[in-house]
């Protein structure tokens, strides 16, 4: 070999090995260093970093948010029933050096593993239920204590548990119709005492207020009879009064008070005798029919 040869063979080689002897992390990237196949360097930084070559070996892994979503698990209740639930799991690697120990560095192995404690933990909290508290509990609540207990689950995965959450339960067939009949019969029943307690209620309501009614009756007609009473006494007294003072005039009034009861009605006629008393203010001063 030529020396002109010799020094393009060693210029190649160095540049080859320049290249070799730095790497770099994105913001969406998670990196360790490996050499002969032990860790030497764990979750490296984002940025320029440099490393043996030939001898040291970088592994860098996506960071971003993952979804596991797999086929619709078929879950027993403490009723024996099956139900079959579709749910999905987000998460992201918090620990690069577990993940790697833990997977060997695959998310295929990963996801294997997830869906094996995400169908534990399924099974767990679904056998804990009917299927009642299941389709029409708070799931709510279920989906935050299955969420926290698979994050502490995978913990030795070096994953972090974003969110848990069943996408949606499906009854088998033959039990779909009589589930949805017995919570038919339960909100028949209770909306049948809600009505039973408004109609109680409406009683109570309708008595007190008619025995509210009969009393202000009663002390309304007390008091009227009262001031009638005290009308009455008074009206006498006046005209006890007037009468002591004019007695003419007291009888003349008092007369003419009883004429329109008299003839209250066009076609009323009266027939008394021309001596009556009544007839004497209808005479003028010399005795004379007016």
């Amino acid at each position: 070999m030529s020396f002109k040869n010799s020094t393009v063979l060693f210029s190649l080689l160095a540049v080859l090995i320049l290249f070799n002897s730095f790497f770099i992390v994105d913001e969406r990237e998670k990196a360790i260093v490996l050499q002969f196949g032990e860790t030497v360097r764990e979750d490296v930084g984002v940025g320029f970093h440099f490393k043996v070559p030939i001898i040291q070996e970088v592994k860098k892994f996506d960071a971003r948010l993952r979804s596991l979503d797999e086929d619709p698990d078929r879950i027993l209740t403490n009723e024996s029933k099956y139900l079959l639930v579709d749910s999905f799991v987000k998460y992201k690697i918090s620990n690069v050096l577990l993940f790697y120990k833990a997977t060997g560095g695959s998310f295929n192995n990963l996801n294997n593993l997830l869906g094996q404690r995400t169908e534990f933990e399924l099974k767990n909290q679904f056998g804990k239920r009917s299927v009642t508290e299941v389709v029409s509990g708070e799931r709510d609540e279920l989906m935050r204590i299955m969420r926290d207990n698979l994050a502490a689950s995978v913990v030795d995965l070096g994953i972090e548990v974003i969110d848990f959450r069943v996408k949606r339960i499906d009854l088998p067939p033959e039990l779909s119709n009589s589930v949805y009949e017995r919570m038919r019969t339960e909100r028949n029943r209770l909306a049948e005492e809600l009505r039973s307690e408004g109609k109680e209620l409406s009683r109570e309501i309708t008595a007190s207020a008619d025995k509210d009614r009969i009393i202000i009756l009663a002390e309304a007609n007390k008091l009227s009879q009262q001031l009638r009473g005290e009308g009455e006494a008074t009206a006498a007294a006046i005209y006890a009064e007037a009468h002591n003072q004019d007695p003419e005039w007291y009888e003349f009034i008092r007369t003419m008070e009883l004429l329109p009861d008299a003839f209250s009605n066009k076609s009323d006629v009266m027939l008394i005798d021309s001596d009556q008393e009544i007839l004497k203010y209808f005479k003028d001063s010399s005795g004379e029919e007016k």
